[in-house]
Parts: structure tokens; sequence; C-alpha cells
């Protein structure tokens, strides 16, 4: 109403800049990140194990190791719309409860009939840890540093796959395969109970959200002691336009086009990432590779992934989808090369891993941001959700592919999975000239990215 005072969120958060309460998100949701990553990666180190223990064929593996990103297909979408409905906490807290306790479960499986069934629930609620930990770091920060801070957290995803590998390496042998089940169930459990108490909302979604008020309030109070909201006061976003939190959305406003594409550029990645981290150590082993270190192996695409996520990450705050197109040309040589150059030498071996990691998981850490920052806030976990979903079919394409030629020669392998990295790098490039399309014809749009 004319008149009535209101609340500036977007101009309050730029005023402030980053602060304590910023480093307290981060903090909760680098947590959350990391063991989401952690059970991402576990099942691939269990592989080797379950092919002596099972006695089953490599080729029999790809239903595990695909099973949980068929439910992340649908869990990233179903939490994606909890965390647009009813907030980012609430959907990171369940997605965590849900998947710890089916991870925990899959420790006592018998087959990989069981465990595929096991993963496929567990991946439900790995699904939904990104799109929310993206919106809920993005709302909350400063226009300059939305994309920095969703990143720097997104990016710990990688690092908490890495984890795996080094739980691995050592700890499989003495207490076997079940061993990284048991951690990767009960840490989420105790982080998601933890964040009932601690993990902030995003700033953002309770501006939108009435019945957020009173916790608003208390919130803009502690970020800044000397700020008082005047009675009656309306939260505005004043550099967004919201839309209905409906999948119809996401292709309105001039985003018909681009967010399909967005589709298809996850899909590209997340085959070629897929194929990389289910299929490293066992490809590896076959090429008779110590096992110990062909963990370390994939423990380094892990790691390289972190580092290349925070490093790039002021690059990708500032060029957006052409430096993602940029980075996607770089991974085609170096993904196509880890056959040559690392089975020649375990240094070599660590290097070139570490650099494929560096690059192929950077550019996931920046497209699970880039990505979601064209929607706006009653959108973004939805429209990162549905990214991340339609994306998990690359995802589960990669580990079925490297089933069916498991037994070409890993120099070969290696080189045919750079194929999706080419593919990508055009869909980016294009996505880069409708997004920059899309800027000139509605320059009001920029602000809210």
């Amino acid at each position: 109403m004319a008149g009535e005072p209101e609340v500036q969120v977007s101009h309050f958060l730029d005023q402030y800049g980053v602060g304590p309460f910023h480093y307290k998100l981060l903090f909760w949701t680098v947590l959350l990140a990391l063991v989401d990553g952690y059970d991402i990666g576990a099942v691939a180190f269990a592989a080797p194990s379950l092919i002596k223990e099972w006695h089953v064929a490599p080729k029999d593996l790809g239903l595990v190791l695909s099973a949980s990103n068929f439910g992340v297909l649908f869990g990233s979408q179903i939490f994606g719309w909890i965390g647009d409905r009813y907030g980012r906490k609430t959907a990171l807290i369940s997605a965590n409860l849900l998947f710890g306790l089916f991870t925990f479960i899959a420790a006592y499986s018998t087959n990989l009939t069981e465990l595929s069934l096991l993963r496929f629930i567990a991946g439900l609620g790995i699904g939904g840890v990104i799109p929310n930990v993206v919106a809920i770091n993005a709302e909350s920060a400063p226009r300059n540093r939305r994309a920095t801070l969703a990143i720097i957290a997104s990016g710990m995803v990688p690092l908490g796959g890495s984890f795996a590998g080094f739980a691995s390496a050592a700890f499989v042998p003495t207490y076997g395969w079940q061993v990284l089940f048991y951690i990767g169930g009960i840490a989420p459990v105790i982080f998601a109970l933890l964040g009932i108490m601690f993990l902030p909302e995003s700033v953002k979604f309770m501006a939108i959200h009435e019945g957020h008020r009173q916790k608003m309030v208390g919130l803009l109070k502690e970020i800044r002691p000397d700020f008082t909201v005047p009675p009656n006061a309306r939260f505005v976003i004043e550099d967004e336009k919201q839309s209905p939190s409906n999948p119809a959305s996401l292709f309105r406003e001039g985003l018909a086009a681009i967010t399909p594409l967005t589709w298809l550029m996850f899909a590209c990645n997340l085959m070629g990432y897929f194929f990389l981290l289910s299929w490293t150590p066992t490809l590896l082993g076959a090429a008779h590779v110590p096992p110990a270190t062909a963990a370390l192996a994939g423990a380094g695409l892990q790691v390289g992934g972190t580092v290349g996520s925070l490093l790039l990450c002021w690059w990708l705050q500032r060029a957006r989808f052409l430096a993602v197109a940029i980075m996607f040309v770089i991974a085609v040589p170096i993904v196509a090369s880890i056959g040559y150059v690392g089975l020649n030498s375990t240094t070599a071996l660590l290097v070139i891993t570490f650099f494929a990691g560096f690059i192929v998981l950077g550019i996931q850490s920046g497209i699970n941001v880039v990505g979601a920052l064209i929607y706006p806030t009653s959108l973004r976990a939805n429209g990162s959700g549905w990214q991340l979903g339609i994306g998990r079919i690359g995802a589960i394409i990669g580990p079925f592919i490297g089933a069916q030629f498991a037994t070409l020669p890993v120099t070969e392998l290696y080189t045919w999975s750079a194929i999706p990295f080419a593919a990508g790098a055009v869909v980016a490039f294009v996505i880069y000239l409708l997004v920059g399309a899309r800027l000139r014809a509605r320059p009001e749009l920029a602000q809210a990215q």
C-alpha cells in the first residue's frame, strides 16, 4: 500500500556486506555439502571390494553406481519444491535425515539388488542438498558475493567425496567396505539434528513469506544491531520480480530456451563427471594399479574439484557462462590424457587426476550456482533442482556407458569420456549468448543476478 514503510532486503544486504552471519551460514552449509559429497562418492570406492567379495564382474556394477543418480533425478526436484515452499532449512534437514538413514542401512546389503534399491532411496535425499545450499547462500549474500559464497559452499561437495577415498584407503582393508556406509549414514543425521538448532534460514526466503516475519526481524537485528524494523513494515526484494513456484514459470520471462539448455549443459558435465567418479577406482584396478593408489587417484579427483571451485569462484562470479564454456574446452584434453599419462607413473596419475577434478568439478560447482542465479528467489531452489534432476540423466548414462565399454583399453575409455565436455562447451557458449541478449533486452534483471 502507498505510504506503507518497507525494508528493501537486497539493499540491506548490500550495505552490510559479508560478516559473522555469513560465516555462520557458510560453516553449516559447508558441513552439509561435505557429507553430501561423501555419500555421492562412497559407493565408487566400495566397488572394488564388492567385485571381490560378491564375485561380480565390473560390468554388473552399472546399476549400483547409477542408482543414487536415479534417486537424485527425482529428489532434486522434490526437495527443490520443498525448499521453495517450506524453506531451504527444512529441505536441507529433511534431505540429510533421509539419505543418512538409508546410507547406514546400505551397509547391511547382501547383494547388488538390495544395494541398488537403498542407493536409489538415499539418492532422493542426496539430490536435495545442492539446490538448497546454493539458494540459502545466494539469497543471504550481498549482490557482489552471491555467486562467490554459493560456490564456496557447494564447492565443498567434491572435497567430501575425497574423504570417501581417504576413508577407503585407510579403513576398508581392515574393516571392509561397510565402514564407508556407516560413516556416510551417521554423519548426515548428526549434522541434520544440529542444524535444527543452528542452521539459519535464507534471508530472502523469509522476506517473501509472512509466516517468518518474527524470525526475519530478529535476524536483521542480529546482522545489524543498530537497525530497527519499522512497525508493520513490508519486506521487499526490490531487485527481483517474483514468480509462482511451479515448473511452468521456469520457461517464462525470456527463459524458454535458456532453461532447457541449462538442463543439457548439466547433463553433459554430469555424464563425464560421473564416469570419472564412478569408474576411476575400478578401471585403475583393472589396469593393475595398486588399490590404495587407485583410491588416492579417485580422492585426487575430488580434492582437485574443491581447489578448482575455490580458485575459480572469482572468475565465475564475473564471467558466468563464458567462464563455464572456456572451462569445458580446457576439460577435453585433460580428461582424454588420463589413460595415457596416468598409467606410466604413480606421481603422474595423481597429478593428472587432480587437474581433471580441478576443471570438471570446478565446472560443476560453477554451473550449480550460475545456473540457479538466472531465477528469482521464489523459483531458485525449484529451478536449480530441475537443472540437477534432468542433468542427472547424464549422470545415469555415464556409469552405464562405462559398464558397457569396461573391456576397452583404459586409454581409449578416457579419450571417449572427453566427448561430453566438448558438447558442453558448445551448449554453455550458446547459453552465454542467450543470457546476454536477455539482459540487454531487460537490463533490470542484471541487478537480480
